[in-house]
């Protein structure tokens, strides 16, 4: 059970107290009057001792009497009905009161912690309930040091004394009988003794007349105590000193008392202020100031009730209006008898009080002020009267009598006993079995007569009980049950085995065991045999107490559920409450016991009317339910709360407890969610019914704020005709991490450019999109007249439509003024704070719009646990700093069963539509920098949702013509590109930035080709510009050579300055630029990304540049496959040719055709083959063939031979050392100037990607080693012997496909580069797939210097060229002479810039199979091995004489040459790579 403020021996002594009458003469009702009280309330305050009184028992053993309190009522001589049942008044009553008695606002919460539930008790557990109310672990806190965590229930102890004092006096038992009756006369009376003569009669015809059932009388000679009552503001003191001693006289010093009263006048004791102690006594008895048996019987005179100690009940002022204070006042002489015929019958005796009407808990005579005549002294004077009258009247009465019972018992005990126990002897009677409850008949209504000895047994005991000398009341009780078993008479019985107990667990020092037995048969009889449930009642309430005071929780628990019926819905709500709270004080809380059984409470407080202890209980249950999966219940708790909320007119409360069902992952039926939703319609829109300041929040539908994205900028124009627009950033774009890292560099790159090669410190790059994974940090920049767009995203978690119309963005903005000079405090706020709050209650408001546009959506549907995403526009007109604060919205649901189309539909839907908004609250991401962020959790801004509207900025669009998706790898195509400033703003600076440098190029103004703007075809139009092939020209006739300077041909950054005229674009112009394109040289899909950057022509603004994206895949399809290899030519080198001093050079070129049809692709020509090198160049063709077109179909492969020589000296002066030389081969009937656009363009950026990859790879190993090397001889002769191998010729094929589409012969051209760097390795136009690296273990200690780096052999190999000269036919008369000697000439070419030794071994004897297919039998006279030394770029010549023995054909490449550096050891010795077979036919002549 809850915790009482009394303690159980306390609670029991205070229900069973001696019972005092008054009877006052109408003077005396008038002396206390003046103090709003009659004489009974007077003594109300003071019926408690103060100090210990004594009796002496039967054994003349002195007995304490310690804490007594008499209770002291006017007497009532209307008949009372059966005690078997209460009559409808007492349950009306009984339930005002716990009505009244609400949890105190503002107090310090009880918390029980049971298990893993902290449970809170007191009137804020409603809110507690919810689960986003969490103040109960603050009062935990404070509670922590407190050693009661039990909670109080005030109510039920409210209602347990009024109920036990309510009850009527039984003829069964004593203890509610009056022992003794106040005869109370005012000194002012004429006669005063005559008046208490009047006073006496009148109480011996009361009880001794026989016409009277009420009030019952203890013992026939009642102790009638003369008081005599003077009011000192009026009377004359030494009168009433002078009456009181004749009473002294007349009814000795112990039967009388003078009590003086009234010592100031109101007006004198004005200014001071004298407690009030009958405020809290007054207001909890207003049942017995009414009528409790019958609805027309006037209200009786008021009796006293158990005293308690809690505060006074508040008054529930929000379900009552305030009552008037006194309702009735005295009519007549309260000495008049209540008997029909009599007018003067007692029963109309009429007592100040006050009537609350049903419902109310209003204190009685709020507005009064109670014992205004009354000072601290006149308190004192009562309290001793009160004293006096106990301890020398009430108490030796009481002793009296004990002892004269005892002595009749006694004397009558020795005879009776002896006549039983001889009859049942004669008859052969034993001692009575115990016979089972069951099996006793109903004897209830078996009444004795009043000199019953078993009647004065339960007398005496009763007398005992009242003076606490429980021993001997035990003893008494134990003997009457005994007796009244025997008899059968079960009511009697009852009443004894009750009191029994309650005597045994009120003994001193506990003789005994408490007897539950006694208790339990004693419930039981009342129940079923009697059918008495007020009797059972009481003995369940105080059985109960006892059982929890020894902590036996679980059999009070189970005594208090066994005690609920359906004959009072009141009584059993509070017993299953009390149960509830057995079960969370038990030693092992059982916390869903107590939930389950508080459930049952509330439903009975419910039926009973009492809403406002249901809701409590239901609340007090919710703290158990909540958070632990039982959904269903937590529903059922949760709409219980919302109905019971309403009905009290707690409307907030009762949206929350629907929000939650709502806002829950329910699991109820589609019918059931409609049903809940339809009720949160009405609740919520009876609630905002009046008008209101502010759209309160809706629950419904759920949002994701942090999915909440925000799109600045304008919305572009889609293609419009041939002309496709650029893609830029829309919502419709997937977030991509790594895409935004490829845009952002792109930015710095063209920042950088844009800025001379730095990037500004304040540089922050442009976020178009802002959604949960963007930087928020910073406040995002929009601009005037540009929209911003926020999406929000829906989700209905219900399994029914939902509604929304009228939807639109609720923002705050203060205007601010960006337009003043930058050393000026910009950005002052220039206004109030507006909002469009005001529209959003009134949708068809525009008030707002010349500051901000704001988007309503009309109608918004979502389906049953649908995501939905909605965008929401705002328009900005001024400058200044925008908050988005949320949405408003309609909200309604579409009736169950009931389509849209129907007229009731309609009309149902309209009437539960209702106007709410919701908060877009975004936490952001979690800090993590400093110590204080790891160990706490902080969340640093997310300012997606505050954007800072900025002055206007120009606004550029972008549109491409004839832009292609599918190209050839190399191919090369011809688009447009149109620009558009659609602001108001100049527009210049424009740049593009790309991932791809080498796919695109916009020509140079030098070199770029007069086209026309606007093409009407692509067939046939060539990209290139090209020359006519002069009449007569041969195919082998040297190429055409042009210088041109790579910076012509722009940036090596990848940034490129688009060439707009004039540089600038005014407000609504136009340009369009050609634009080539190059298809890539990998086959496959493409995600080629352009970034365009623009400025504004008024520099200075908040937002420095824009940007704009554009993303396009291109599907590159394979065409040709090109290898280049180049090896030394036989040619001698001839003094007269100066080009051909230093050297020629044999190019291979194969081309393959690797297309495998696709794309309608029907043949490859190859036009042209032209040569970009510093200092090579390609010279003529030598290809035998004499076709001069080279056609290659499906896998088709030709090869083509050309001669590259050396650029002329005075072509690399000082000022074209970084010109390239342009040389064109064409093989068909024009020439294409490969040195202008596009062809050079193309090359020069394909020739930086290309340099930028060979200079990353070796980067890391010759960073290694330039340290320790640096100063070795090794590394020049590395680089010496490298020139040697060197060969920087880059060659360009340019081709022509034949294509077949749509039944049109279209013809697609382009150029493919291979690049030659060394001399007999391969190169190819398809860059080779490089293997992955190994794992490399790191090492962390010192590594020892790396090794000398000396020259591979391969580079060693091309030291020394060898030519060999002879004839290439000979006849010789092998018959006249056999020996053939034929003279061949050696030439050595030091190739390098060192000096060379040389050796010369003509021993060497070929056994390669090349070599054994011509005949070999031939051999070197003379001299067969030189050692030669050759200075830098020297020339040898060396006379050799071959001796053969029959005709052949001979191969003469049989010697070896052995080179090295002059300065090197013999390890660097490598032999040289020699010319090509050099073959001699030897003839017979």
């Amino acid at each position: 059970m809850a915790q009482c403020v009394q303690s159980v021996q306390e609670f029991i002594q205070d229900s069973f107290v001696p019972m005092v009458a008054v009877l006052c003469s109408e003077d005396a009702e008038k002396v206390t009057r003046k103090n709003n009280l009659n004489f009974a309330e007077l003594l109300r305050p003071f019926c408690r001792l103060t100090s210990e009184g004594h009796i002496r028992d039967p054994n003349n053993q002195v007995q304490p009497v310690k804490n007594l309190r008499i209770s002291v009522n006017n007497v009532v001589t209307r008949p009372t009905p059966g005690s078997g049942a209460l009559s409808p008044a007492q349950r009306r009553l009984l339930s005002e009161v716990v009505s009244s008695c609400q949890p105190s606002e503002g107090g310090v919460a009880n918390v029980i912690t049971a298990g893993d539930y902290d449970l809170n008790f007191t009137d804020r557990s409603l809110k507690a309930s919810v689960p986003w109310y969490s103040a109960w672990k603050d009062t935990l806190l404070e509670l922590s040091t407190s050693k009661h965590y039990t909670a109080t229930t005030p109510w039920f102890e409210t209602y347990r004394e009024n109920f036990l004092q309510s009850m009527p006096a039984s003829d069964h038992e004593f203890l509610n009988h009056y022992l003794a009756c106040l005869l109370v006369v005012s000194s002012s009376e004429a006669v005063p003794v005559e008046q208490f003569l009047k006073l006496s009669q009148e109480q011996h015809r009361i009880q001794h007349s026989g016409d009277y059932t009420n009030p019952k009388w203890f013992i026939p000679n009642t102790l009638k105590y003369y008081v005599l009552l003077h009011d000192m503001s009026e009377g004359d003191e030494q009168r009433a000193d002078a009456v009181y001693e004749d009473m002294k006289q007349r009814y000795s010093a112990q039967g009388c008392y003078l009590l003086k009263v009234n010592s100031r006048t109101v007006t004198a004791g004005a200014d001071e202020q004298i407690p009030d102690p009958w405020s809290q006594y007054l207001h909890k008895n207003n049942i017995h100031s009414q009528d409790l048996y019958e609805e027309p019987a006037p209200a009786a005179a008021n009796s006293v009730t158990v005293e308690n100690n809690v505060s006074t009940a508040e008054v529930d002022w929000h379900d009552s209006e305030e009552k008037d204070g006194v309702a009735n006042s005295l009519d007549n002489h309260p000495l008049q008898l209540d008997t029909p015929s009599d007018p003067g019958s007692l029963d109309t005796l009429r007592v100040m009080t006050s009537e609350p009407k049903k419902g109310t808990g209003g204190p009685v005579g709020a507005a009064m002020n109670h014992g205004a005549c009354l000072t601290l002294n006149d308190h004192d004077r009562i309290r001793q009267f009160i004293q006096e009258f106990t301890f020398r009247g009430l108490l030796p009465h009481i002793e009296k009598n004990i002892r004269q019972l005892n002595d009749q018992l006694v004397s009558r005990k020795g005879l009776s006993r002896s006549l039983f126990s001889a009859t049942k002897k004669w008859f052969g009677g034993g001692k009575v079995p115990e016979k089972s409850i069951s099996e006793l008949k109903s004897t209830s209504g078996l009444l004795y007569p009043p000199e019953a000895p078993e009647l004065q047994i339960r007398k005496m005991a009763d007398l005992c009980f009242l003076v606490q000398h429980y021993e001997l009341a035990y003893s008494c009780y134990h003997t009457a049950k005994k007796d009244f078993l025997s008899d059968q008479a079960m009511l009697y019985a009852a009443g004894a085995l009750e009191m029994a107990a309650v005597s045994a667990f009120l003994q001193a020092g506990a003789p005994r065991p408490y007897p539950a037995h006694y208790m339990d048969t004693a419930i039981q009889t009342y129940r079923d045999v009697c059918k008495n449930m007020v009797l059972a009642e009481r003995c369940a309430l105080v059985s109960a107490e006892v059982l929890k005071s020894q902590g036996k929780y679980s059999d009070a628990a189970t005594l208090l559920i066994k005690m609920t019926s359906e004959d009072s819905d009141l009584r059993s709500a509070l017993l299953l409450e009390q149960a509830a709270h057995c079960f969370i004080n038990m030693r092992n809380p059982m916390a869903r016991k107590f939930a389950f059984h508080m459930i049952l409470a509330g439903h009975r407080f419910s039926k009973a009317g009492q809403k406002r202890h249901a809701l409590r209980c239901y609340c007090q249950a919710m703290q158990v339910y909540k958070g632990k999966g039982w959904s269903l219940a937590e529903d059922h708790i949760n709409f219980t709360i919302g109905r019971q909320s309403f009905t009290l007119r707690q409307p907030e409360n009762a949206v929350s407890a629907f929000r939650q069902i709502l806002t829950n992952d329910s699991q109820q039926t589609a019918t059931q969610q409609g049903a809940f939703l339809r009720e949160y319609l009405y609740v919520y829109k009876s609630v905002t019914g009046g008008g209101e300041v502010g759209l309160p929040l809706l629950p419904l539908p759920c949002i994701h704020s942090s999915a909440t994205r925000v799109y600045f900028g304008h919305e572009r124009r889609l293609a419009e005709g041939e002309k496709q627009a650029a893609t830029h950033v829309s919502l419709d774009q997937e977030y991509d991490q790594d895409l935004a890292a490829m845009w952002c560099h792109l930015e710095e790159q063209v920042v950088a450019t844009a800025n001379r090669g730095v990037v500004p410190a304040t540089f922050q790059p442009t976020q178009c999109c802002l959604n949960s994974q963007t930087d928020n940090l910073r406040f995002p920049l929009a601009v005037v007249e540009e929209p911003i767009i926020v999406e929000v995203t829906f989700q209905n978690p219900l399994k029914v439509p939902l509604v929304l119309s009228e939807l639109s963005l609720l923002w705050s903005f203060t205007a601010k003024d960006f337009s003043q000079l930058q050393d000026e405090p910009a950005g002052e706020p220039t206004g109030e704070p507006l909002t469009n709050d005001k529209e959003a209650l009134a949708p068809g408001m525009k008030q707002t719009d010349d500051v901000i546009a704001t988007e309503v959506i009309p109608e918004f549907h979502m389906s049953p646990e649908e995501t939905k995403v909605a965008r929401l526009k705002l328009l900005p007109h001024l400058t200044g700093q925008l908050n988005i604060l949320g949405v408003a919205y309609n909200l309604a649901t579409l009736p169950s069963g009931e389509t849209a189309h129907c007229t009731e539909g309609q009309q149902t839907a309209e009437s539960l539509v209702v106007r709410g908004r919701q908060d877009l609250e975004i936490r952001g991401p979690r800090l993590n920098h400093t110590k204080e962020d790891k160990t706490l959790i902080r969340h640093g801004p997310d300012r997606r949702l505050e954007p800072t509207i900025t002055p206007a900025m120009p606004l550029m669009e972008v549109f491409f013509l004839q832009f292609p998706t599918a190209l050839l790898c190399g191919e090369i195509r011809k688009a447009y590109v149109e620009f558009c400033n659609v602001s108001c703003v100049d527009l210049c600076g424009l740049r593009v930035a790309s991932t791809h440098p080498n796919f695109f190029t916009f020509g140079g103004a030098a070199t770029t080709p007069l086209t026309p703007l606007s093409p009407t075809t692509a067939e046939n139009c060539s990209a290139y510009k090209t020359v006519a092939t002069p009449p007569g020209a041969q195919p082998n006739s040297p190429a055409d050579v042009m210088l041109v300077s790579a910076a012509d041909f722009g940036q090596a950054s990848g940034v490129v300055e688009i060439p707009v005229e004039g540089g600038t674009l005014r407000p609504g112009e136009s340009t369009q630029l050609p634009l080539w394109l190059r298809g890539p040289d990998q086959e496959g899909v493409h995600e080629i990304n352009f970034l365009f950057y623009y400025e504004s022509a008024q520099k200075g603004g908040k937002i420095s540049h824009r940007v704009l994206r554009h993303t396009v895949f291109i599907c590159a399809s394979r065409s040709l496959s090109v290898r280049a290899t180049a090896c030394r030519s036989n040619i001698p080198p001839v003094e007269s040719k100066v080009e051909e001093t230093n050297g020629s050079m044999l190019v291979f070129i194969d081309v393959e055709n690797i297309n495998m049809s696709e794309a309608g692709v029907r043949e490859f020509h190859i036009v042209q083959v032209s040569s970009s090198s510093r200092s090579w160049r390609l010279h003529k063709c030598i290809n035998p063939a004499k076709d001069k077109d080279c056609k290659l179909t499906s896998r088709e492969r030709a090869k083509l031979c050309f001669r590259a020589t050396q650029c002329k000296p005075h072509q690399a002066t000082s000022d074209a050392v970084d010109k390239y030389t342009f040389a064109d081969l064409n093989l068909g009937n024009e020439r294409i100037i490969s040195s202008t656009t596009p062809c050079g363009d193309f090359f020069f950026r394909c020739c930086q990607t290309s340099e930028s990859r060979r200079e990353d790879k070796p980067a890391a190993g010759a960073f290694s080693h330039s340290r320790s090397q640096g100063a070795l001889p090794a590394g020049g002769i590395t680089s010496l012997v490298k020139k040697c191998n060197e060969l920087d010729l880059n060659i360009i094929v340019l081709w022509k496909a034949y294509v077949v589409e749509d039944n049109k012969q279209l013809i697609l051209e382009g150029q493919l580069h291979v690049a030659l760097q060394t001399i007999g390795k391969e190169a190819c136009s398809l860059s080779q797939k490089e293997e992955a690296q190994e794992m490399v273990l790191l090492k962390f200690k010192s590594e020892l210097p790396p090794p000398v780096i000396q020259p591979s052999v391969e580079q060693l190999s091309h030291l020394i060229k060898t030519n060999l000269h002879y004839p290439e036919t000979y006849s010789h008369p092998f018959v006249q002479e056999s020996l053939c000697v034929v003279p061949v000439t050696l030439t050595l070419s030091n190739s390098s810039l060192a000096q060379v030794d040389v050796i010369i071994d003509l021993r060497h004897k070929s056994t390669s199979p090349e070599s054994l297919e011509v005949h070999s039998s031939f051999t070197w006279l003379g001299q067969t091995q030189y050692k030669l030394q050759l200075k830098a770029q020297e020339v040898m010549c060396l006379a050799l004489r071959a001796c053969f023995l029959h005709t052949g054909v001979y191969n003469l490449s049989t010697l070896r040459v052995f080179a090295k550096p002059a300065d090197q050891g013999t390890m660097c010795e490598t032999s040289q790579q020699l010319a090509s077979p050099a073959l001699i036919i030897i003839n017979s002549a």
